[in-house]
């Protein structure tokens, strides 16, 4: 195990892109704090954070972020008439923003030195 490297508050979803960096995350010496945004998708967001802890994060957030998302985002993108190639609204890329601004908030409570993401690509 390395040496402790600080506090990183890692996007989350339990999947196993997220569940592998989690665990990558905290054999390279980092306190890992798992963070689940609730943008309103269906989701056990029990069974993610009991594995989270299974996998050694020290701290597990669940936030409902999803009127906020709806308000900031997804209806200004509608007024906007944003789609994309004029057939689909965007709404994962819309999410991303809004899933960051509230992984720095958290990071702020936190104290965390770092954030993170575990999506492919």
């Amino acid at each position: 195990m390395a040496q402790p490297k600080g506090t990183v508050v890692l996007a989350y979803s339990g999947g196993l892109d997220t569940s592998c960096i989690l665990v990558w995350l905290k054999e390279q010496g980092y306190d890992v704090v798992a963070y689940l945004a609730n943008i309103g998708q269906k989701e056990d967001f029990e069974a993610a954070r009991k594995k989270a802890l299974a996998l050694g994060a020290k701290k597990v957030y669940i936030e409902d972020i999803s009127k906020e998302f709806v308000q900031e985002f997804i209806w200004p993108a509608v007024q906007a008439n944003a789609l994309y190639e004029d057939r689909y609204l965007l709404g994962t890329a819309l999410a991303r923003p809004c899933i960051a601004r509230k992984l720095v908030e958290i990071a702020q409570r936190e104290g965390a030195q770092y954030v993170a993401h575990g999506a492919t690509g």
